[in-house]
């Protein structure tokens, strides 16, 4: 097994930082950003798991930077470089603290003790390679509207759609959802899910292997989905995503850039959805919908 990750960093020196992000995230890259606020500069870096991959991001990225360039974005230098999985996992120790939810829910990593309050539910995550910690603005809008909707007598059951570390899906078991499902179309992040939920104790959830395009002929409908993908993925397969809840359900959208989330808000209440609320942190806007 290689014990390597296979990297490119790149420097985002435009005003808006969120330029960089944007273009990342529309060629479909696994990537985590770091703000410099004192010198004013975000530092993005690339993951991939072998070298040829990476290669390829690097040459893909040197490519799109030459397309947005004339829209504002300013890079600085683009770097190829390899480092230990281990040593990954360090750093996001760094980054990764005690984040309480509500009185009734508190995420931990696994590394951490934690004094929960009387009646709280502690959820211990190891985020792996895989993408929901509960830090980023999309998975903490997300958190708290399952915790939001906990024991709303027409809320029990949840779709966790492109599922990640598995961490909604954790917390709507905890909180009492159920039935609970979860896909993610990455085999390994489904690996982490199980990981996780065993971490947890939750036996009743099974995330599988799938996209929106292959799950979209399940029949079940469910009392609330949480979509946190990107905001280009949640427009192209809106059909698919409303048919997976039920008449007067909620949706929670995630992943998605502040500027794209009025059209994607539009998209949405075209085919059907009420939008109830929105809420915007740094660059990421994230909604809540209700089908009618």
């Amino acid at each position: 097994m290689d014990e390597m990750l296979y990297c490119v960093k790149l420097q985002d020196n435009s005003g808006s930082f969120d330029l960089a992000a944007e273009m990342l995230a529309a060629l479909e890259l696994d990537f985590s950003s770091w703000e410099d606020r004192e010198n004013r500069r975000v530092l993005h870096t690339v993951y991939a798991l072998d070298p040829d991959t990476a290669r390829n991001n690097l040459d893909r990225i040197r490519q799109a930077v030459a397309d947005w360039t004339p829209l504002g974005l300013e890079v600085g230098d683009i770097e190829y470089f390899e480092m230990k999985k281990e040593d990954w996992s360090e750093v996001w120790k760094k980054y990764f603290h005690l984040l309480p939810i509500s009185d009734r829910l508190i995420v931990k990593p696994s590394w951490l003790e934690c004094r929960s309050k009387p009646g709280q539910k502690v959820l211990e995550i190891d985020p792996g390679m895989s993408f929901g910690t509960g830090q980023h603005a999309t998975t903490l809008f997300c958190l708290k509207t399952i915790d939001k909707l906990a024991g709303n007598p027409e809320v029990h059951s949840l779709l966790d759609a492109g599922c990640g570390s598995g961490i909604l899906a954790i917390a709507g078991a905890l909180l009492g959802y159920g039935p609970v499902d979860a896909f993610d179309y990455d085999p390994d992040a489904v690996m982490v899910a199980g990981e996780n939920l065993a971490l947890n104790h939750i036996s009743s959830v099974k995330p599988e292997v799938a996209d929106a395009a292959v799950y979209a002929g399940r029949p079940e409908k469910y009392d609330l989905v949480c979509a946190n993908i990107l905001g280009h993925l949640l427009k192209a397969y809106r059909h698919n995503i409303a048919n997976w809840v039920r008449p007067g359900g909620y949706l929670a959208l995630a992943g998605i850039l502040d500027r794209e989330f009025d059209a994607l808000s539009k998209a949405f209440v075209e085919i059907g959805f009420e939008e109830l609320e929105r809420e915007t942190l740094k660059e990421w806007t994230s909604g809540l919908f209700r089908k009618n």
